[in-house]
């Protein structure tokens, strides 16, 4: 069976830093150029689900929300957003359009593109609702 987005995130990070201890320590030792971007991304997780769990899995920033929710990393030439449910289709497409390399749950973010907030804040709302379902039925 292949592995986790959130195994590979950590498996092939590129960063010259020992294990964070916590996000800001992991944005701190990023590269010049992800960190603007790691932080923005950050900004918008935190505003978007205010109750959202903050913390370091598999040696990168990762959040928990009822459930696990995503995660990112910082690589040599872009940032790598994964959220832990395939994205769809539509999303895929749209951001492909906008010039997004996108994985069935990743977007890449390249150091010379805009953080495509609008969407990323779309997939965490859904994502949010399916992982409070999920907890309401258990």
């Amino acid at each position: 069976m292949g592995k986790s987005t959130t195994q590979k995130f950590g498996e092939n990070m590129k960063m010259k830093m020992s294990k964070p201890k916590d996000v800001d320590s992991y944005i701190a030792n990023s590269g010049r150029e992800a960190r603007p971007k790691l932080k923005e991304i950050r900004k918008i997780i935190k505003s978007t689900i205010p109750k959202v769990e903050e913390g370091i899995s598999w040696g990168v920033p990762f959040y928990k929300y009822h459930g696990v929710l995503l995660g990112f990393a910082a690589y040599k030439n872009h940032v790598s957003f994964g959220f832990c449910v395939v994205l769809q289709s539509e999303d895929r497409k749209m951001l492909k359009k906008k010039g997004y390399i996108t994985g069935k749950k990743t977007i890449q973010i390249k150091f010379d593109q805009k953080v495509p907030t609008t969407a990323i804040k779309q997939i965490l709302k859904a994502k949010a609702k399916m992982n409070e379902a999920k907890r309401a039925i258990k």
